[in-house]
């Protein structure tokens, strides 16, 4: 497991940071922080404030990356880029999660670094990852200016012919308490500008399902998902958008075996997948592709 409780004792009362900093060496800005997380506990209550006073059994939660041998699938001097199978987090979703990419990266290439985007869960593909500080605010700041072109591959219900641009604004709801909310996203003429072109490349007959490019404009959550939703053609395998509120639900809760999935929406898993990332950084352009043979792995998700 990534986080480790690491136990010390402050046999006098004193000030948190000045018993931090003696005791672990950390940087003020690295006391604040794991403070204002919850990660810095007395007799098993968390201090508020760096200047609160401790005394007692002290708890200190870090994060302490594990490989398991996932290889990078492209390298730079400045940053890396994995291709994330399905199923994966980007980042821990919280201290008792074993495992997620953000493991590997600080693993193989030091606790500076860090994932620049995020890919759900289910959607395999690649992921931009900086080595650094300074290469992470560049990254984010291209992505942020919308000079990173990201082209995806998806497999959706019925027969697309014609290429698409969908221009439907994206709304996230927050605070409704019905189960189909936990949806998350819809299109809505208040939501914010969401663009995506979609270019079919090969269609199934004997499923039913099309291939498609996908190429987001914009990057909102769930982006791809909801509008192939919105225009009648749903991903297969997604177990949420174009399902019922209960089978949503009974997903959420993982109630829903993987047969009975495939039943529901097509496949075992979301069949989305980040299949080339085209940027320019550093004064170097970079087109990068997947490696996965995604077709294959559609067929293969497909079968019950």
């Amino acid at each position: 497991m990534p986080f480790i409780i690491k136990k010390i004792f402050a046999t006098q009362k004193e000030r948190a940071f000045s018993f931090l900093k003696r005791e672990l060496e950390l940087s003020q800005r690295e006391i604040q922080r794991y403070i204002a997380i919850g990660r810095v506990l007395v007799n098993g209550a968390p201090i508020v404030k760096p200047s609160d006073y401790l005394q007692g059994e002290v708890e200190y939660i870090y994060f302490e990356p594990i490989s398991k041998g996932l290889a990078p699938h492209f390298i730079e001097e400045r940053f890396v880029v994995f291709d994330k199978p399905s199923g994966m987090l980007i980042h821990p979703q919280n201290r008792f999660t074993e495992y997620s990419l953000i493991d590997e990266l600080k693993a193989q290439f030091g606790m500076n670094a860090n994932i620049a985007h995020r890919i759900d869960q289910e959607t395999s593909g690649l992921v931009l990852c900086a080595k650094d500080k300074k290469s992470e605010v560049d990254i984010k700041m291209m992505f942020q200016e919308r000079d990173m072109k990201k082209k995806y591959l998806a497999m959706v219900h019925g027969e697309l012919k014609e290429e698409l641009r969908i221009d439907a604004p994206l709304l996230r709801y927050d605070d409704e308490k019905s189960a189909l909310v936990r949806m998350v996203v819809k299109v809505d003429p208040t939501g914010k500008e969401s663009l995506t072109f979609v270019r079919p490349l090969k269609y199934f007959p004997i499923t039913d399902t099309t291939l498609v490019e996908c190429s987001p404009h914009t990057g909102r959550q769930h982006q791809i998902r909801v509008h192939m939703f919105h225009m009648k053609h749903p991903i297969v395998g997604d177990p949420v958008y174009g399902q019922s509120e209960e089978s949503v639900v009974r997903y959420l809760d993982r109630k829903i075996e993987r047969d009975e999935r495939v039943k529901l929406s097509g496949a075992k898993r979301l069949l989305l997948h980040a299949n080339e990332l085209e940027f320019e950084l550093y004064g170097k352009k970079h087109i990068i592709k997947s490696s996965v043979n995604f077709e294959k792995i559609c067929f293969e998700n497909m079968k019950v």
